[in-house]
């Protein structure tokens, strides 16, 4: 099975941390050189200094910038013209009830979610199919399907992300270009663990684990590994779909969640 990625350069947006740092932890180990992305240099820098660290990689590059913002989504373009795979990865969430969510929130998640893919998928994949290769990778979510009643704002935006992934791998069909959405399920990332430690308030030092699995039980009851995926689960996924092995598949909406999506199609 051929995932060397030798010679191409990826770009992970929010990648300072959580599933992006996964991912573009797993790229460099395919011998990729991967473009960090978050929303301050400082971070960008400890992720680079880290990532290099635990993968012997030099090959790894700061590209800081706010990528749900358009003028900083240009200047991130005109750091690094050109890459050959390009995660869009850069996400928040919040729980929040329905009728509490105010116009404001839901530009700011569709902005972020939604948009900063969008406007990069749009500056890079002209590039990729002139060189007649490349990968497009979106980050959406189970709750593109099972929208979360808690956070209904969160589901719409990667309800769109299906949409936009499927809209572009048909406008680049046959180019040698793939477009995909990976669908993660609950995972233990790096902002669920901080809003879990902050659920868990006066516990000195949370059971993460236990408490992901009440999770999935209480609100995620048809999960078939009954617990928290990690983001290098994720991470593996998304670094086969970003290799050559994976060249047929293309328009794909691809479940790491664990099960917990029912339907077979």
């Amino acid at each position: 099975m051929n995932l060397d990625l030798t010679g191409r350069t990826a770009l992970v947006t929010g990648s300072t941390g959580g599933i992006g740092y996964a991912i573009a932890k797993a790229l460099a180990q395919l011998c990729a050189t991967v473009a960090v992305n978050g929303r301050t240099t400082q971070r960008c820098a400890e992720a680079v200094a880290r990532l290099k660290e635990e993968t012997g990689s030099g090959a790894i590059l700061a590209a800081p910038g706010d990528v749900a913002a358009c003028a900083s989504a240009e200047a991130v373009v005109a750091g690094l013209p050109t890459v050959d795979i390009l995660v869009n990865n850069a996400g928040i969430f919040e729980p929040k009830p329905f009728f509490d969510i105010p116009d404001e929130d839901w530009q700011r998640f569709f902005d972020t979610n939604v948009m900063s893919g969008v406007r990069l998928s749009r500056a890079y994949t002209p590039g990729m199919v002139e060189k007649g290769w490349g990968r497009v990778v979106f980050i959406a979510s189970e709750s593109a399907i099972n929208i979360p009643v808690e956070m209904v704002h969160y589901g719409m935006t990667k309800t769109a992300q299906l949409a936009v992934a499927r809209g572009l791998a048909e406008t680049v069909s046959g180019s040698g270009v793939t477009v995909n959405s990976v669908l993660p399920g609950p995972t233990l990332s790096e902002g669920v663990a901080d809003f879990m430690k902050q659920m868990a308030a006066g516990t000195e030092d949370p059971d993460l684990d236990a408490m992901g699995r009440q999770f999935v039980a209480e609100h995620r009851p048809t999960s078939l590994i009954g617990r928290l995926a990690t983001v290098d689960e994720v991470a593996s996924m998304v670094a086969y779909i970003c290799s050559p092995a994976a060249s047929a598949t293309s328009g794909a909406a691809l479940r790491v969640d664990g099960g917990v999506l029912r339907n077979i199609a």
